[in-house]
């Protein structure tokens, strides 16, 4: 792989507790959640049937599987994560807060909680984010924290290209 034209990226070195990004808002479709229920399996009627939605439940209408939506929340991330030395990507956790609706915008705030320098390899570290999910009306659909190990970074400029 070249990397001579790599553009610079940011280092456990660079980040500070407290920091973070908004991503851009998604709209969560009626496509994408039937897309989900046919990739994963999970057709239960909490997703699929409208009318068993609203005599069983207290929803007003079918909602997004809940690992939908952390996986979409999981690449709205970019381009935030995709601007640091990702090396590995360690644990993610999600509690579900609320019920995420066919036509509901998300959008993810992420915010570094802890810094851990590595043990073993200089410049390297542990970085915990807390991650939360909000719909369009500002409540939290679902919140928890990524871990992920980041490396020295580069404050290279890049070269321009040949």
């Amino acid at each position: 792989m070249n990397t001579e034209n790599a553009a610079p990226s940011l280092g456990f070195g660079d980040l500070r507790e407290g920091s973070g990004y908004v991503s851009a808002g998604r709209t969560v479709t009626e496509t994408d959640i039937q897309n989900f229920a046919g990739l994963s399996g999970d057709f239960n009627p909490l997703h699929t049937d409208e009318e068993w939605v609203r005599a069983n439940t207290p929803y007003r209408g079918r909602i997004a599987h809940g690992l939908l939506v952390l996986a979409m929340s999981s690449g709205m991330r970019t381009p935030g994560y995709d601007d640091m030395d990702v090396r590995a990507y360690l644990s993610e956790t999600r509690d579900m807060k609320a019920p995420t609706y066919p036509g509901d915008t998300i959008t993810v705030v992420n915010t570094v909680s802890a810094l851990r320098p590595s043990k073993s390899a200089q410049g390297h570290g542990i970085v915990t984010f807390t991650v939360e999910v909000t719909n369009q009306r500002g409540e939290v659909v679902q919140s928890g924290t990524d871990v992920l190990l980041i490396g020295p970074g580069s404050s290279r400029q890049p070269s321009p290209p040949s």
